[in-house]
């Protein structure tokens, strides 16, 4: 396991050098695009003979680290907690309806469609895959990333109420999407279909009962941090709530991802405001943004090294491009039309439609939820799907979104904040 870890931060630290001094692209984009195009390289040389098992050995370090495992229930918490800590809770609860209808309503529509449109779409490019598998591909790839997300709309120069909005849905829609695709798997795996009961009060259970926990955190951590006044202390006692909630999460069996985005809100606006001295606000802010610069990095230099693990092939490098089509369909149907014709109710400013359609990244949500899925004739293609879509995210809408907010809404892009 050490030898793993160190391998991991070296290559990061590497890659994050070489795009600082030659690309200087934001820091996540730029070293997911050099491990990406290296594993190509390798792909390449092996395909014509020239590798010298290079890609035996990179699929074999890939395959010796669980990504799913790391992520969902290792990095995720830290990362939720993270972003959740930055967000301005007040602007926030502004906007809460509009945040949970998108959240909410638009996760469950966007299943719903990219499932259906890519069971009636893949055929044609002669894939067949059961209509299950096709919403449990809409499932994973519903939910667009916090982790991908928030950094670049930040840099991107997005309108405060819009960056909001974007910021809130991301870190909601995740943890509703992970309860949606642990519902499909269940029937995969059972054969049997729940009913909407049923189906309600396991989402019930999970994300109220995953909100309700984060609150009980975020309150017993809020009076802890106030009785004292050591920011070691107080840094250690916010590593702890995270980590060690996270962990209870899994086994009451609520939401963790909800949990913890709960509990960082609360630490970053109450806590922030009545339980912190400034000098303990300062290294926490340090103390969670060298965190979340490190672990983004890491994920997605795996996300750039997992591609020696997909089997492509021309038909699945086709359904590639119909799913980002759809993908994109969907988002726009469920989130982009709602908020433009409503308009006055969501309160953006106008062209937040065209921003919000074209900023759902997705990322390394939709990477590990592939990777969970079990073994079957089926599980090759979705996730050989969700890699060309979580690659076209985040490199292409990732490195234009920019220019979509200054073309749509007039955003400034700022400088030095571009980190994912």
């Amino acid at each position: 396991m050490l030898d793993l870890i160190a391998i991991c931060l070296a290559l990061t630290a590497l890659l994050a050098y070489v795009n600082q001094r030659v690309f200087r692209l934001p820091t996540t984009i730029g070293v997911m695009a050099i491990a990406l195009v290296l594993s190509l390289v390798i792909v390449g040389l092996d395909a014509v003979g020239l590798d010298h098992g290079f890609r035996e050995r990179e699929a074999s370090f890939i395959q010796s680290i669980d990504f799913s495992e790391l992520l969902m229930q290792g990095m995720l918490s830290l990362l939720l907690f993270a972003g959740a800590l930055h967000v301005d809770l007040k602007a926030l609860k502004a906007h809460r309806w509009q945040v949970g209808a998108l959240a909410l309503v638009g996760t469950l529509a966007t299943t719903v469609l990219v499932g259906g449109a890519t069971w009636l779409a893949l055929p044609w490019v002669g894939i067949e895959m059961p209509l299950i598998h096709c919403m449990l591909f809409g499932a994973l790839i519903a939910p667009t990333d916090p982790i991908a997300v928030m950094g670049i709309i930040k840099s991107a120069g997005a309108p405060r109420e819009l960056e909001v909005v974007i910021a809130g849905e991301s870190l909601f829609n995740d943890g509703v999407g992970i309860v949606v695709f642990a519902l499909l798997a269940g029937v995969l795996a059972s054969g049997s279909t729940p009913s909407g009961g049923d189906a309600a009060m396991l989402l019930l259970r999970e994300a109220g009962g995953g909100i309700g926990l984060g609150l009980v955190i975020g309150l017993v951590l809020l009076v802890l941090l106030r009785s004292i006044d050591q920011y070691q202390v107080e840094v250690l006692l916010t590593l702890a709530a995270v980590i060690g909630g996270y962990a209870l999460a899994r086994h009451l069996h609520v939401s963790g991802p909800l949990a913890m985005v709960v509990c960082g809100l609360m630490v970053g606006s109450s806590a922030r405001e009545h339980a912190m001295s400034s000098t303990t606000e300062r290294y926490i802010d340090m103390f969670w943004e060298l965190i979340d610069e490190i672990l983004n990095a890491v994920l997605f230099v795996l996300i750039g090294l997992e591609v020696v693990l997909v089997q492509f092939s021309s038909s699945l490098l086709v359904g590639g491009a119909v799913a980002i089509a759809i993908t994109l369909l969907a988002r726009g149907l469920t989130v982009a039309l709602p908020v433009r014709v409503l308009r006055r109710w969501f309160g953006l400013p106008r062209g937040a439609s065209a921003v919000l359609a074209w900023g759902g990244l997705r990322g390394g949500i939709s990477v590990a939820l592939a990777l969970h899925l079990p073994e079957s004739q089926y599980r090759e293609t979705i996730l050989a799907l969700t890699y060309c879509v979580v690659v076209f995210s985040v490199l292409v809408q990732g490195l234009t979104i920019g220019s979509v907010v200054r073309a749509a809404v007039g955003g400034t892009s700022r400088r030095g904040t571009a980190s994912m």
